[in-house]
């Protein structure tokens, strides 16, 4: 009988990432897993590639925690297909260099294979993000700016 994806699956894996114990998460991942989560690496340093299962452990234990204390996540959408997930969410923590709270939002996709994540792909609003972390707008050149001219939106 082949294994299929549940609901209830990755809210336990939800549950054990905020955990940030190894031996909650570790279970979840595979040997291989193809972690990437975009975002602003100079100011969050978990962002980037990370490539295996003590890559991927390290990065969720002991580097994101020792940037910012992650209080909740708010899931505003989990679709679930096959062996793929996708949730959008908002993230609300305290960067620890600074006590600023940090709220942005975040869309994850992740593709399991026997129960474990074989791929894992994180977008964050990264520039909202380093807006928060460095405390104050980012300027951007007058070429940078698009009119805007409406309440849209693309991406």
């Amino acid at each position: 009988m082949a294994w299929t994806l549940t609901h209830d699956h990755v809210q336990s894996f939800r549950r054990a990432r905020m955990s940030r114990e190894a031996e909650q998460i570790e279970p979840f991942l595979d040997d291989n897993v193809d972690w990437l989560l975009t975002g602003p690496v100079e100011l969050l340093n978990f962002c980037g590639q990370r490539r295996g299962k003590a890559d991927v452990l390290d990065c969720l234990c002991r580097v994101q925690p020792s940037v910012m204390k992650v209080l909740k996540v708010d899931v505003a959408a989990l679709l679930i297909d096959h062996d793929r997930a996708a949730s959008f969410s908002r993230l609300n923590g305290i960067q620890l260099s600074t006590g600023r709270t940090i709220s942005y939002n975040q869309a994850q996709f992740l593709k399991f294979r026997d129960g474990k994540i074989i791929e894992y792909r994180g977008i964050i609003d990264s520039f909202n993000a380093a807006e928060q972390m460095i405390g104050h707008p980012i300027e951007l050149p007058e070429q940078l700016r698009a009119p805007c001219d409406s309440n849209r939106v693309a991406i």
